[in-house]
């Protein structure tokens, strides 16, 4: 996977931000949801779905596709956003999110929308289904190789099932399985170090005997690079920590723990369109 060009970063910036764009859009539309974390990892999922993932929006269960598990169910949004500009389904229908018969729930749900991996809503249980999934397809001799990324949180780390799907992944030597931690340092009570400190997270992992590449998950270079870095690793798996700001792109919310949980009003809505599209030079403020 070669480096990325500056005209290869500049398509990937304004695609995030149409994605962030969404974000506040389907979220002040809902009424409830989560915030800080869609925002956060808007630009990863961007890199993975315009980068980085094997994968065919017109064919979402093509055998051969690399898998996407979202551990963090919570923060469905950007999965959602980002599928919908990836192709999978229009982008109108973001607008249903959290509503009676909407395809998009809180939390995803696998069977009600093709794309979509696992279920996900209980924390810290992504890993192991990506675990499952990686050591079928070792027991089959699974050919040509795909690959599983897990999304997860920090705060869910607070989990014990996490550490013991660490141990397991470390055991098996699942090269194919990476995953990427969500490094932003909050959950909905507070401060992850007030709550439950992780610290020193790199350390904890090379103890488990991983690979740990640390990144700035704003920075598609890093992004990019990291994943093809992992992906190169055989002698052991490989965690990316990606350090991300909950919130990005709205300065209201952005390291403000108190947007875990909470959307915006509709007026907040509006500010927070103002400053994204102001970013990206559009005049048009859209429909809130």
């Amino acid at each position: 996977m070669h480096s990325l060009t500056d005209v290869e970063v500049q398509a990937l910036t304004l695609r995030a931000e149409d994605i962030r764009e969404s974000i506040i859009k389907m979220l002040v539309e809902a009424g409830s949801g989560h915030t800080a974390g869609p925002l956060g990892m808007a630009d990863v999922f961007t890199a993975l779905y315009f980068r980085i993932l094997n994968h065919n929006p017109r064919h979402p269960t093509w055998a051969q596709r690399d898998r996407l598990i979202l551990s963090n169910g919570h923060i469905a949004p950007v999965l959602y956003a980002t599928m919908a500009h990836a192709g999978y389904f229009s982008v109108s229908e973001l607008k249903t999110l959290r509503k009676f018969g909407s395809r998009l729930q809180g939390h995803p749900h696998r069977e009600s929308l093709p794309g979509l991996e696992t279920s996900s809503g209980p924390l810290g249980c992504g890993l192991s289904q990506a675990i499952g999934m990686a050591l079928m397809d070792k027991l089959e001799n699974h050919k040509p190789d795909r690959y599983f990324y897990c999304c997860m949180g920090d705060g869910e780390l607070d989990e014990g099932q996490n550490w013991e799907s660490f141990l397991l992944l470390n055991k098996y030597n699942l090269t194919k399985v990476i995953p990427i931690i969500d490094r932003n340092t909050i959950q909905i009570d507070g401060y992850t170090e007030e709550i439950l400190p992780l610290e020193s997270l790199k350390d904890k992992f090379e103890s488990f005997n991983f690979h740990v590449i640390e990144i700035d998950g704003h920075n598609f270079r890093d992004i990019v690079r990291a994943t093809g870095a992992a992906k190169s690793s055989m002698d052991k798996p490989t965690v990316i920590i990606a350090h991300t700001i909950p919130g990005k792109g709205v300065t209201s919310f952005e390291g403000d723990y108190r947007w875990h949980g909470k959307v915006p009003s509709t007026e907040e809505g509006r500010k927070a369109l103002k400053q994204l599209r102001s970013m990206n030079g559009k005049i048009n403020l859209g429909e809130l």
